[in-house]
């Protein structure tokens, strides 16, 4: 029997075959929703290492904004609403996003649906947090690049981006999905203007054992213009 992985892995071929890489989580998420295919990534909680750097950080949203990049069925987005943000939720997939809202009826969340790399104008910049988890890795390169570059774009003066990857070294195989991410990859998150604050070389302590990196960014904050003649 095909488990989920495998067959994320030939939809994943079969789409960057058809030149179109990102295809493939609609035909998960889509398969999902008739009960012909499980998501291999769902988890039905959020993820341990964000809710471990949000403890560390002692985080409250405070009303702030938020915004969760390839949310999926939600998870994520709903831990950081519970910490107090108002927080956009998107994937570019139309199947997960209901599945999302389905899995949390009455959310606050804003579940929608968008591409990472066509971003809405109204978004650049404007999130005081932006998280990224395990999305990047699921993309191949191409489009990888472009994702990474897009991402920062969503932090807002003063905003902090998380990203959360598989790592890798640079001599590795490249096989996927996920297509674990370099240094050089995850240090590239800052071209957008952002100023990297961490980043964690991380492994696993229980299945599935994995390296990853936890990276945090920041935009400075836009200085007050001077008042008064100069």
């Amino acid at each position: 029997m095909t488990s989920p992985e495998e067959h994320a892995a030939r939809l994943a071929a079969a789409a960057i075959a058809g030149d179109d890489p990102t295809g493939w989580f609609e035909q998960i998420y889509a398969a999902a929703e008739t009960g012909q295919a499980v998501v291999p990534w769902d988890r039905a909680e959020p993820s341990r290492w964000l809710t471990g750097w949000a403890a560390r950080q002692h985080l409250s949203g405070d009303g702030r904004s938020a915004v969760v990049v390839g949310c999926g069925l939600g998870d994520d987005a709903e831990f950081f609403a519970r910490l107090g943000f108002a927080v956009t939720a998107f994937d570019i997939s139309p199947s997960a996003v209901r599945a999302a809202r389905r899995r949390y009826p009455g959310s606050a969340v804003r579940y929608t649906t968008a591409d990472l790399l066509n971003l809405p104008g109204p978004w650049h910049q404007a999130f005081d947090l932006v998280v990224e988890s395990m999305t990047l890795q699921a993309l191949p390169d191409p489009p990888r690049d472009a994702a990474i570059a897009s991402v920062g774009t969503l932090v807002a003066p003063g905003g902090t981006l998380i990203v959360m990857a598989r790592a890798r070294e640079p001599q590795d195989p490249v096989a996927g999905p996920p297509w674990a991410l370099t240094r050089a990859e995850i240090d590239a998150l800052s071209r957008p203007g952002l100023q990297q604050v961490r980043v964690e070389d991380l492994r696993d302590t229980e299945p599935p054992l994995a390296r990853r990196w936890r990276a945090e960014f920041r935009r400075p904050a836009e200085r007050a213009a001077a008042s008064g003649p100069g």
